[in-house]
């Protein structure tokens, strides 16, 4: 009888204790990443901060949350946009005419009239720095062929991309209850934009102030929507937007030294707010983080040696600048590299892409890039088999 007493006093008492076990545990994986210690964007909905190369997460707030995204929506169609131009499908100089529904827009807009022509570099300029919600339908329509169109290509980019929570009813972010994105797809838009446009993009999406039919009687002035670019060095893009369903938001890139970070806030009160949080979020980037350079573009990694080409061996190379992001005061070393060859045989052309490098560093991080020759690769025809057949018997 006094050991079955002994034992329900023990089974009691573990009972007892096992939920402050369970809640010490709860609170251990509760806890948040270093970066998240802090809420820069105290204010906002939703916000997050990247390094643009790499896309290594600095800082996070409900970063998947749906939420509006107003004029931020145009990126998606800049992206568009200048896709377009690099594969010739328009040029700069070409002329674009506003249709009835285009010239109907209203928000912000440089007030085209229908039927009214200005070039792509004037359309893109309006976009950039007046958000001009006319001369992005203009451009949805010339891209597109029609605006619904360009709106399907718009939401076929996004699968492309992966976006997990973006769905877009039309190019110019005026609200629809069915159009929404999230702080991270805002992210990755901005850096494939980054990508596609390079300094075509980022010399107007820098630029205050500027005019389009400089030479008419109808000279317009355009400023950027984008105060930060006199309110914070580095700052050289991207989009802001505001609807009263979506507040006040802006997507931002800045660049300082050789790191380029992409900052997002959706659903801020104001834009004094949203411009304060954002510097808040940049200044902890740069102040805590740094890029580093593992292999410039066109270093050897390995000796590549084919059994059908000629020469039978050349040199893997790396075919753009493998970079990794790290918190000042703990960089991280290469740990582990793994090669695939997806093109095992030839012909090659010096810098084409073969295949890819997988590199893991101490640190967890992990980054892939393309890899190739370094020299032109022929496939061996019949004589050149025959004679190395010969060869090898001879040996």
């Amino acid at each position: 009888m006094k050991k079955l007493i002994v034992l329900c006093l023990s089974i009691c008492l573990c009972m007892g204790l096992l939920p402050q076990q369970i809640h010490a545990q709860d609170d251990k994986t509760k806890q948040e990443p270093a970066q998240n210690a802090q809420d820069l964007a105290p204010s906002a909905k939703a916000a997050y901060l990247v390094e643009n190369t790499t896309g290594k997460v600095i800082y996070a707030k409900h970063e998947t949350d749906k939420l509006y995204p107003a004029s931020m929506t145009k990126m998606m169609g800049l992206l568009l946009i200048f896709e377009a131009l690099h594969d010739k499908k328009i040029s700069w100089d070409e002329s674009v005419s506003a249709s009835e529904y285009a010239a109907s827009m209203g928000g912000s807009q440089v007030f085209l009239e229908p039927g009214e022509s200005m070039s792509v570099r004037d359309m893109v300029k309006s976009i950039c720095i007046a958000s001009a919600n006319d001369a992005m339908v203009a451009m949805a329509e010339k891209v597109g062929g029609s605006n619904d169109h360009f709106v399907a290509m718009m939401n076929d980019k996004a699968k492309e991309l992966k976006l997990s929570n973006s769905h877009f009813m039309n190019a110019t972010g005026l609200h629809d209850p069915e159009h929404y994105t999230c702080a991270k797809d805002m992210s990755i838009i901005a850096r494939a934009l980054i990508a596609e446009g390079g300094e075509e993009l980022l010399r107007i999406t820098s630029t205050y102030d500027a005019y389009i039919r400089e030479n008419t009687d109808k000279k317009f002035w355009l400023v950027n929507t984008n105060k930060l670019l006199k309110q914070y060095e580095g700052v050289d893009g991207l989009k802001t937007g505001f609807t009263t369903e979506a507040m006040s938001c802006i997507t931002v890139t800045a660049k300082k030294k050789d790191l380029r970070l992409v900052a997002v806030a959706m659903g801020e009160p104001s834009s004094k707010q949203r411009n304060a949080e954002i510097k808040q979020m940049l200044d902890y980037g740069f102040s805590q983080y740094a890029q580093g350079l593992l292999y410039p573009k066109g270093t050897k990694l390995k000796t590549y040696t084919m059994e059908n080409g000629k020469p039978s061996s050349v040199n893997l190379v790396t075919l753009k600048d493998l970079v990794y992001v790290f918190e000042k005061g703990s960089e991280p070393k290469e740990q582990k590299k793994e090669i695939t060859i997806t093109k095992d045989t030839p012909p090659y052309k010096a810098m084409e892409a073969i295949g890819t490098v997988k590199i893991t560093m101490s640190d967890g991080y992990t980054m892939e890039a393309p890899v190739g020759v370094d020299q032109d690769v022929e496939q061996l025809n019949y004589l050149d088999i025959f004679m190395k057949a010969f060869s090898d018997t001879l040996a």
